[in-house]
């Protein structure tokens, strides 16, 4: 059976989105969503499996770019140090609560808010979110002890961050701006707590992904369809790593706001697009 290239293309299309929108606080789901409106790449149970699985190649650009850190821990955990052991239990923390909220609500969530509207109302909430939270965590910085650094955080932080991690699971509210969020919240700053968000990223999305493969039909998968996924990936992949450490350098400088005024007129504008009926 001969390859649909033009198929192949529309998810080179989205792997690049994932890969430009995963870290960044404007929701990579919500835009492959409408991007995949927009070019026919989407409303399948493939696209759907693909869209969240690309998002784990992605995560392996934070795996490649923080290794060192990674291995470091690996290396103290199974000396049994205490260093080690509580890295590890935080993060273990920081992703219960989106375990078990996925587990419970995954099949509702594909059935009622994978769409263009849900999107539209992810962007506008998460940015007013980002602006007003983001406000007061300055305000009460010039006060409180603000965590710089990840071994810092304790296991009440992790656990708040974890909680407004879940806010990730309404398409368009971006799990980097929700983890940010609750870091703010929590009393991190804001580099770190989008640096704690990339290793949460990594337990979430591997357990998402392979809840997704688990599920998907390969009864009815096309040659097309296996290579759109291999090459997605490794798009996916080369394009987070190019964007991941920009992103941070730009927190350690910048206020998020441009972010939170850009979801917020990319809402407006979906919400006109949708009433106009050119994207349903």
């Amino acid at each position: 059976m001969a390859l649909n290239f033009y198929f192949i293309l529309k998810a080179i299309i989205i792997a690049i989105v994932e890969g430009i929108t995963e870290f960044i606080p404007i929701s990579s789901t919500g835009h492959m969503i409408i991007v995949g409106d927009i070019i026919g790449f989407s409303g399948t149970e493939f696209t759907n499996m693909f869209e969240i699985v690309i998002q784990l190649g992605a995560i392996l650009a934070v795996v490649v770019l923080y290794w060192n850190k990674i291995w470091t821990m690996i290396k103290s955990f199974f000396r049994f140090e205490k260093k080690g052991i509580k890295f590890w239990m935080v993060i273990v923390v920081g992703t219960i609560p989106a375990l078990i909220l996925g587990v419970i609500f995954n099949d509702l969530i594909d059935k009622y808010l994978f769409s263009a509207k849900t999107v539209a109302i992810g962007f506008i909430v998460g940015g007013i979110l980002l602006i007003l939270t983001e406000n007061s965590y300055r305000k009460r910085a010039k006060h409180l002890k603000v965590v710089k650094d990840v071994d810092e955080i304790s296991y009440v932080q992790a656990l708040k961050v974890g909680i407004f991690q879940c806010l990730a699971m309404w398409p368009g509210m971006s799990r980097s701006a929700s983890t940010i969020i609750g870091g703010w919240v929590g009393g991190l700053s804001t580099a770190i707590a989008a640096e704690f968000s990339f290793f949460l990223a990594i337990p979430v999305m591997i357990g998402a992904s392979g809840l997704k493969l688990r599920r998907f039909n390969y009864a009815t998968i096309t040659q097309t369809e296996v290579v759109a996924l291999i090459v997605g990936f490794i798009v996916a992949f080369i394009v987070a790593l190019l964007v991941v450490e920009g992103f941070i350098a730009f927190l350690k400088k910048k206020p998020m706001r441009v972010f939170a005024i850009y979801r917020i007129f990319a809402g407006f504008i979906l919400v006109a697009l949708i009433l106009a009926n050119v994207i349903k």
